[in-house]
């Protein structure tokens, strides 16, 4: 349980950095789909929706700005130490 959540604040970090999810399947080396998946899996388990999606651009929700806020120097530092 706690790698899939690993893997949804991953993909959550990389997509809210570029604002593409087939750049993010690129450096993660799956497909768009498997992103979107992993993140729709994550934003079930928290309840909330993080991020907002259009056919042209997709950004961070306000509750996914706060979730990365907390969550995303803690990921940075586990990213360096691996």
């Amino acid at each position: 349980m706690y790698h899939e959540q690993l893997d949804g604040l991953l993909a959550l970090k990389i997509v809210a950095d570029t604002r593409n999810f087939t750049v993010a399947a690129k450096t993660l080396g799956v497909s768009p789909s498997a992103v979107s998946q992993t993140i729709k899996q994550l934003e079930r388990r928290l309840g909330v929706a993080l991020l907002s999606r259009t056919t042209r651009s997709t950004s961070l929700t306000e509750a996914g700005e706060r979730f990365l806020s907390q969550a995303g120097p803690a990921l940075d530092q586990i990213l360096a130490a691996l």
